[in-house]
């Protein structure tokens, strides 16, 4: 069962996951944690918050930041998720850009899945074939989508390789996503989720009623991992 933590709001959200994210850090034995961060409003305000008052506190050392799925964009565009990241956490705090793994949106979408690959397979350990994060962040959208994995493309759930390019089902834009195994193998797993426009799909998956199988959001569960969803009222509201 996963671990359901609710809050007032969006702020508070990213205010208490963030105090929660450096406790647990400071936790891990390892030399090494490796990180997949994601895109969204609430990581937006977290990544705001660790630079500013976390700066000191967290073992940044420590620390490889990688990302759940990627927009093909170059790392400058206005819909990169490295660049929010970049501007809000990374440059304020001065991480190391060897601990820093980004997705190459700029260049062709398969090449760049591909080469997401090799540096993962070079930095993240693995078990049974597969990369073992110590932390994967997720959003969700309003069509119960996580990661780059939408309801049109449920296949990439099951899919056979690490990453795996992916198509918005408006837009069509291309992004690059980490796969359905990849995110069940990590060891912990954090979805990060506010707003009202989520509070349909948070009922039917966390009540498994409904749709929910129809959500690749209701599919993550780590398979030896904890996972933990972090709301705020506004997306619980069915729930009450």
């Amino acid at each position: 069962m996963p671990l359901v933590y609710v809050q007032p709001d969006n702020q508070t959200v990213a205010e208490e996951f963030a105090q929660w994210l450096v406790d647990w850090a400071k936790e891990q034995d390892q030399d090494k944690i490796t990180i997949a961060l994601s895109g969204g409003s609430t990581p937006k305000v977290l990544f705001k918050i660790l630079a500013e008052q976390y700066a000191d506190a967290m073992p940044w050392d420590k620390l490889h930041f990688f990302w759940g799925d990627e927009r093909c964009v170059p790392p400058n565009d206005e819909d990169s998720n490295f660049k929010m990241t970049k501007e809000l956490l990374l440059d304020p705090i001065d991480f190391p850009v060897d601990q820093t793994h980004r997705v190459m949106g700029e260049i062709n979408p398969e090449d760049a899945a591909r080469a997401y690959e090799k540096v993962i397979a070079e930095v993240v350990d693995h078990e049974d074939g597969w990369p073992v994060f110590d932390l994967i962040m997720l959003g969700m959208g309003s069509d119960g989508h996580t990661a780059s994995i939408f309801p049109h493309e449920m296949e990439l759930l099951e899919a056979d390789t690490v990453c795996a390019v992916a198509a918005h089902p408006e837009s069509r834009q291309k992004r690059v996503t980490l796969t359905g195994k990849v995110l069940n193998h990590a060891r912990q797993i954090c979805f990060l989720v506010t707003g009202d426009s989520k509070k349909e799909k948070v009922y039917e998956i966390l009540k498994q009623e409904g749709n929910y199988q129809d959500y690749p959001a209701a599919h993550i569960q780590p398979i030896d991992g904890q996972l933990s969803w972090n709301l705020d009222e506004a997306a619980v509201a069915l729930l009450k």
